[in-house]
């Protein structure tokens, strides 16, 4: 058993019952300056085995390398990191210290991921992801992002589905960002799409990703199209079957809409109720994949090295769309 400590108390009070009440996890601490407690604690804390580190998207590199220099387990939020620079920062702790990482990405637990996962595509020539969030009103470190600076959510369940890397991006910005939602980030457009291109796979992967001004609701949502089935998840879930060839033009297909069900017999019973919570019941899927990795010694789901592509993909985009959108190529982690 091990004992897990949850930094960041804004969206990290989420999984501290889930923690709690996991059976291989011994006790729970928590660490937030509006608790009284640090980070740093936590860390000189040899009684603590993993850390879950939700805490500020500017300062989440220097926090995770921090507690992996600690000899801890760390899981993140995501993304991993802001830059090149950081994702190999936290790559280069993490093969020093031996210990696990793991980026909590919500999005490949959803009950939508969990349901398109056993489906047989066949050949998957075609792929999109779509992350739409308005970030009004949050803290002031998320006001001017660039979009595909946060675009994991959108681009995960495709490249998990592929499995297997991507390795160039092209990409365009749109809309220009209202002065008002200009920070410290060296970016003007409220939308950017890419294309992206994935090792050993001829699929045509599609993202897109705002933060401001787009009169969209909250949406994380993925399509995926083989030659065989084809599934949309937008505010609905829709099942598409190519039919066999006849005499006459075109194939047809049959559209069917989707209820995914819960997946609560892949979790300990312990924690299954937890299956109702948020981001379509993903998070005590998260946790137990990083309760198990690390109690098993095994590589967790998203490891340092697919959480670095997943993520180096949005920084990607975004340089490709400063220059009007010339290829930009990934670098290997």
């Amino acid at each position: 058993m091990i004992k897990v400590a949850v930094a960041g108390l804004g969206f990290g009070r989420q999984f501290v019952p889930i923690y709690r009440d996991h059976p291989l996890v011994s006790s729970v601490v928590t660490a937030d300056p509006a608790e009284g407690s640090s980070l740093d604690d936590v860390l000189a804390d040899p009684t603590v085995d993993a850390v879950h580190i939700v805490t500020g998207l500017t300062d989440r590199a220097d926090h995770v390398v921090a507690a992996l220099e600690a000899g801890k387990h760390v899981a993140s939020t995501v993304p991993m990191a802001l830059s090149f620079a950081d994702i190999s920062r936290i790559v280069e702790a993490r093969e020093r210290s031996g210990t696990t990482y793991m980026m909590m990405e919500t999005a490949i637990y959803t009950r939508a991921f969990l349901y398109a996962a056993g489906l047989a595509f066949g050949n998957i020539s075609h792929a999109r992801g779509v992350h739409t969030q308005d970030m009004t009103g949050w803290p002031g470190y998320w006001r001017g992002l660039p979009p595909m600076h946060y675009a994991t959510h959108a681009i995960a369940p495709i490249l998990h589905l592929l499995d297997a890397p991507a390795t160039q991006v092209t990409a365009l910005g749109g809309g220009l960002l209202d002065p008002r939602n200009r920070g410290g980030y060296d970016n003007e457009f409220a939308v950017e799409s890419a294309l992206v291109r994935v090792a050993g796979r001829n699929t045509v992967v599609e993202l897109t990703r705002s933060l401001y001004q787009v009169a969209r609701p909250y949406a994380e949502t993925f399509s995926v199209y083989g030659d065989r089935l084809g599934f949309e998840w937008d505010r609905d879930m829709v099942l598409h079957t190519l039919q066999p060839p006849t005499e006459a033009r075109g194939r047809q297909v049959t559209t069917e809409p989707v209820v995914a069900p819960d997946r609560p017999d892949l979790l300990p019973e312990e924690i299954r109720t937890y299956t109702s919570g948020g981001h379509d019941g993903s998070h005590p899927h998260l946790v137990h994949e990083f309760v198990s990795a690390v109690v098993e010694g095994r590589p967790p789901a998203i490891d340092h090295t697919r959480a670095a592509n997943w993520t180096a993909v949005g920084i990607a985009a975004h340089a490709s769309a400063q220059r009007g959108g010339v290829p930009v190529a990934l670098p290997h982690f």
